[in-house]
């Protein structure tokens, strides 16, 4: 991982860039990715300006992951489809700000942390973390941060306006032949690839649960935190810090902004029900016993702490998870429902889907490649544990397989349906920004064409 990934981030208009490495380039274009250029107007879209040197760090941005350039030419057909994705880009964001399309603060937020987490995994330390940055040209996290959250708000507020508009019928469905699907499945496999080998499956989670004697001391606990609260509320931060069983509990039980359906649904009653600074009654979830200080609140959107405390489970009770688990497997064998055994079996609270469609089996988690190796179309396989960081303790999965596909190249009538997708949404979007442009003021000040030649 180098300096230039960190400045890579989701845009809604993209180029299709290769997927392969750049070969060496000419000393000419190399020249020009060493720095930016002096800046000027590249477009002025409504009234906002796009200036080149923007078109340049999106340029090198492209080439970090993989855009194939050769030669001058090259280099400026690349700035050329740049700046075009950037014009549409710009009028969709203008359209979602006049459709009123708006993305919240802890949306972006999570989106940024979330990147920041990838990126994090591939070093080795922080001081490693921390170079890379300064060769992305950071001065700082924040100021990569701030990058970053500008562009997904710009990303979901293009997706947004689409969603909208789709919503109120103002985007109408594009018709796409046979013909059509033919002629671009070549481009597709080119763009795609091979195929990879995919499977899907069903799958019913059984969490190990806390004993009853777990639970009540854990009660008890909770109970004497809370009567502590009642005689100091001034303390909760210092009695999260203290106290607080999650990874909350360095930043005084902070969660941050939080919308509606984020959190599981007793703790999300509780939270939206509370005025700013009033502790609440103790709240069981899944996860164990909550003591909610709601501090800020906005609309859609609270700024909550909370203290948690979990009954402890052992390996007694991963032991009791596996008998569960394998009678669970036994019925759903025998002919059982799966949708009766879910509802009474599977831990909602695991965060684990019910249904995987498909999925690259390279991406599968270990335990899941480990248990499906083998596996036969429909089979329900063994009971296999998966982890579970937070409990100390492993979880147990009953998975069916569901789909099945090898790799190898694709077929005509495997990709139909992608490809029809695909150019019907591409059409849509096309027809849709021709008629923005047509009531937007649009003016291209820069022509990448004429620059070809030139020492930039």
């Amino acid at each position: 991982m180098t300096g230039a990934a960190f400045l890579a981030a989701p845009s809604f208009v993209h180029a299709q860039a290769a997927t392969t490495p750049a070969p060496a380039t000419t000393a000419a274009v190399q020249d020009t990715i060493k720095g930016l250029p002096l800046d000027g107007i590249a477009a002025v879209v409504g009234d906002q300006v796009i200036l080149v040197s923007e078109v340049m760090t999106a340029v090198n941005q492209a080439r970090a992951s993989g855009a194939k350039v050769e030669s001058a030419k090259d280099l400026a057909r690349l700035e050329q489809e740049i700046l075009e994705q950037m014009i549409d880009a710009e009028l969709l964001v203008q359209k979602a700000k006049d459709e009123k399309v708006e993305v919240q603060d802890a949306e972006i937020a999570d989106a940024v942390d979330s990147q920041e987490k990838k990126i994090r995994q591939q070093f080795k330390s922080d001081a490693e973390f921390k170079a890379a940055l300064k060769e992305a040209g950071m001065g700082s996290l924040e100021e990569w941060r701030k990058l970053q959250g500008d562009q997904v708000k710009r990303t979901k507020l293009q997706q947004g306006v689409m969603q909208k508009l789709q919503r109120d019928g103002k985007v109408t469905s594009v018709n796409v032949g046979e013909a059509e699907i033919a002629e671009a499945f070549d481009v597709f496999k080119a763009r795609v690839g091979p195929k990879e080998a995919r499977v899907g499956l069903r799958q019913i989670v059984v969490a190990t649960k806390p004993s009853e004697d777990s639970k009540k001391r854990a009660r008890n606990k909770i109970d004497s935190l809370y009567a502590e609260l009642l005689k100091r509320p001034e303390d909760f931060e210092l009695i999260a810090k203290r106290e607080s069983m999650d990874g909350t509990r360095e930043l005084g039980g902070d969660l941050g902004w939080n919308r509606r359906g984020r959190m599981v649904p007793e703790f999300d009653r509780m939270m939206f029900s509370l005025n700013p600074g009033i502790i609440s009654p103790i709240v069981e979830t899944a996860f164990g016993f909550h003591i909610i200080r709601v501090d800020r609140v906005q609309p859609a959107e609270v700024k909550a702490r909370h203290i948690l405390i979990r009954p402890m489970v052992d390996t007694a009770d991963e032991r009791r998870a596996r008998i569960l688990a394998d009678s669970v497997a036994a019925a759903w064998r025998a002919g059982g429902s799966f949708d009766s055994l879910s509802v009474k079996f599977h831990d909602d609270a695991s965060g684990e889907d019910k249904t995987i469609p498909e999925y690259p089996r390279s991406e599968l988690p270990e335990p899941y490649r480990n248990a499906l190796e083998g596996a036969t179309l429909n089979q329900v396989v063994d009971p296999f544990p998966l982890p579970d960081p937070s409990a100390g303790v492993s979880k147990f999965v009953i998975a069916q397989v569901t789909f099945l596909d090898e790799a190898g190249e694709w077929t005509l009538g495997e990709a139909r349906e992608r490809i029809r997708e695909q150019l019907s949404e591409e059409r849509k979007m096309r027809r849709l920004i021709d008629n923005l442009k047509k009531k937007t003021y649009v003016s291209v000040r820069y022509d990448p064409a004429k620059q070809s030649g030139s020492d930039r």
